[in-house]
């Protein structure tokens, strides 16, 4: 299990070059993934997404990099027309303020736009076996970050499911009574109706329909299971989030019933543990991937 949220920072320096590589992450129900390097690299941005959504599979990471280079390859070329242009018009700008023409300097006409052009020697294939190295790196220190987390937050979640546990049992430990209770109130209103004409045989078939309805047997049958379920999920799958949650509604439903058909207050102390535990469960579910 691990948590989404995390957080690392690698940097390597082989002398030429620097690369560092900064990994973040949040909470997100779906994988929502964001990358920022260097333009120049841009051609490098799809492999860098393919990498990290193999490492990744749910929250909004985001993924910077950045490069350093001591000697940057560049190829530059100049457009001599451009100069030429350049130097007419202001020599014509000088001829006019009653300045000499030979008073333009050079660094003034290749500053101008167009007349140096510059455009950076890109091997992709040489940057990514530079970039790559110190990526395994950053992402060995993310999934050791969030094992770590995903293990505190494993330890909490187990905890809520024997809060939840306990409170099947209580419940289970009540449904005699519960029953016993229903029998009478379910008397008391023929007898109410009907007085001394009750017939207690019609007593009897009416309360059994009704205990088909009403007894929680089935739902403390089910809450079982979703909870061993739940167990399962987590133990198996090592990124249990999104069936988790799924299993997380289906407790709530469970207790929610048994809730609405409760008539004794032990067992609704034990409901709203229940409760409890489960909201606490469904909040850390939001922090597994």
């Amino acid at each position: 299990m691990k948590s989404m949220t995390g957080y690392a920072w690698k940097e390597k320096n082989d002398g030429s070059m620097t690369v560092s590589v900064e990994l973040k992450s949040y909470n997100s129900r779906f994988l929502d993934l964001s990358t920022n390097l260097p333009y120049w690299l841009s051609r490098l941005e799809n492999r860098l997404r393919e990498y990290a959504s193999k490492r990744v599979q749910r929250g909004k990471v985001e993924l910077s990099v950045r490069v350093r280079e001591t000697a940057t390859p560049m190829q530059v070329s100049a457009d001599p027309e451009a100069a030429k242009a350049y130097h007419a018009a202001i020599s014509s700008v000088a001829s006019a303020l009653g300045l000499a023409s030979d008073a333009v300097p050079l660094s003034l006409i290749v500053a101008q736009e167009g007349v140096l052009k510059s455009e950076r020697t890109i091997d992709p294939e040489a940057y990514w076996a530079r970039l790559e190295p110190v990526l395994e790196d950053a992402f060995a220190e993310f999934e050791s970050a969030r094992d770590t987390e995903g293990k505190a937050l494993s330890r909490d979640i187990y905890a809520m499911i024997e809060r939840i546990e306990r409170s099947a049992e209580v419940v289970s430990g009540w449904v005699p009574e519960m029953e016993r209770i229903f029998r009478e109130n379910i008397k008391t209103r023929f007898v109410d109706i009907l007085g001394d004409a009750v017939d207690e045989q019609r007593v009897m078939q009416e309360t059994a329909a009704l205990l088909v309805k009403y007894t929680i047997n089935e739902e403390i049958v089910r809450l079982r299971a979703h909870l061993e379920s739940l167990r399962r999920e987590l133990a198996e799958n090592p990124s249990p989030g999104r069936k988790a949650d799924f299993i997380c509604q289906e407790i709530n439903r469970e207790v929610n019933t048994i809730g609405s058909k409760n008539q004794i207050r032990e067992v609704g102390q034990a409901v709203i543990e229940a409760k409890d535990a489960l909201e606490n469960i469904r909040e850390q579910m939001r922090n597994i991937e």
